[in-house]
C-alpha cells in the first residue's frame, strides 16, 4: 500500500471549550475557534490525505475536541493528546483509558510555556516520560529555547525506548545572521536514532512571519536532512498557527520546492512514511 500524504502537525481549538490562555498573546487572526472543516479545502488542494491532530492546551477538553474532530472526519489518522507528565499517577490513568483506541498515539505538554526551561528533568516528569515509554506512546517535544534542545540528548538517553519528535525543528533562526546555537544543538539532539524532527512551523525568526521563502528555509531543511535523513523527518503544516505566516497554502508552497529536491523514496518518507512509522498509525486509518 502506498502511504498517503500525511500532515503530521495540525491543530483544532476552541477557547469556549477550555483555557487556551496562550492565545491572548497571539494575533487576533488565530484567537478564535478552529475546526478541521475550515482547512479541508486547502488540504485537498495540496493533495494531503491525512492529518495527525496535535495537542494545543494542557487539559482534557482539548483532547475531547480532537476526538470529536476525528469522529467527524476520516482525515484524522492519529491524535497526540495531553496527559499531565508532571502528575504521573494521573498521566498513567489517562494513558490507560486510551488502551484499545488506535487513534491515541502520543502525548505533548506545552513545555515552552512553563517558567522552568528544565521542567522535563524534574523527577516526577521523568516518571511521566517513563509511562509513555512503557506504553509505546510517542512524545512531541515543543522546543523554542536552546535549553529545550539541550534536554533532548538527556531525556533520550534516560528513556532509550521513547520515540521523541522535535516539533518545528526547535524553531531554527530562519532569516537571522547567526545560526548558532541551534546549528550545533540540533546536531547533538539528532544523534539518538529514536529522535525525529518535524519540518513544520518554519517561519522567519525575525521580521514578518509571513515573509518566509524557500530560499530562507532551505539551509535549515538541508541541515535537518543531513542529520536525521528522510527516515526521521516528517512534514507538518502547523495550521492554524500557519495562518499568521500567510496560511496553509502559502506555507505548503514554500516547502514544496524543498520536498521536490528529494528523490521519490525520500519524498515519500518525509510526506507520510516517516509519520506513519513513527506514530505507528493504524493502517486501517490510512
Amino acid at each position: 500500500m502506498t502511504t498517503p500524504i500525511i500532515d503530521a502537525h495540525q491543530h483544532v481549538w476552541d477557547p469556549a471549550r477550555g483555557d487556551y490562555g496562550w492565545l491572548a498573546g497571539e494575533p487576533d487572526s488565530i484567537n478564535r475557534a478552529f475546526t478541521l472543516e475550515e482547512l479541508l479545502p486547502e488540504l485537498r488542494a495540496a493533495g494531503v490525505d491525512r492529518v495527525v491532530q496535535v495537542q494545543s492546551a494542557d487539559h482534557v477538553q482539548d483532547t475531547e475536541l480532537m476526538l470529536e474532530s476525528a469522529a467527524r472526519h476520516e482525515e484524522v489518522a492519529a491524535i497526540v493528546a495531553y496527559a499531565p507528565l508532571g502528575r504521573p499517577d494521573d498521566a498513567a490513568r489517562i494513558v490507560e483509558s486510551w488502551r484499545g483506541n488506535s487513534l491515541m498515539v502520543g502525548v505533548r505538554n506545552l513545555i515552552h510555556n512553563m517558567p522552568d526551561p528544565s521542567w522535563l528533568l524534574r523527577p516526577e516528569v521523568d516518571e511521566g516520560l517513563g509511562i509513555l515509554e512503557r506504553a509505546g506512546l510517542t512524545f512531541d517535544l515543543v522546543s523554542v529555547l536552546p535549553r529545550h534542545l539541550e534536554l533532548v540528548p538527556i531525556i533520550s538517553e534516560r528513556h532509550p525506548d521513547l520515540r521523541i519528535v522535535i516539533d518545528h525543528l526547535s524553531k531554527p533562526p530562519i532569516g537571522a545572521e547567526e545560526r548558532e546555537p541551534w546549528w550545533s544543538l540540533i546536531g547533538a539532539a539528532a544523534e539518538n536514532p529514536n529522535v525525529f524532527g518535524k519540518v513544520s512551523g518554519l517561519y522567519p525568526s525575525v521580521g514578518d512571519p509571513a515573509g518566509g521563502t524557500s530560499d530562507l528555509v532551505a539551509p535549515f531543511f538541508d541541515r535537518a536532512l543531513e542529520l536525521f535523513g528522510s527516515e526521521r523527518l516528517m512534514y507538518g503544516g502547523d495550521w492554524p498557527i500557519s495562518v499568521v505566516a500567510g496560511g496553509y497554502t502559502r506555507v505548503w508552497q514554500t516547502l514544496q520546492p524543498l520536498f521536490n529536491t528529494l528523490g521519490t523514496r525520500d519524498r515519500e518518507r518525509v510526506l507520510g512514511g516517516t509519520a506513519a512509522e513513527f506514530y505507528r498509525i493504524d493502517t486501517s486509518r490510512l
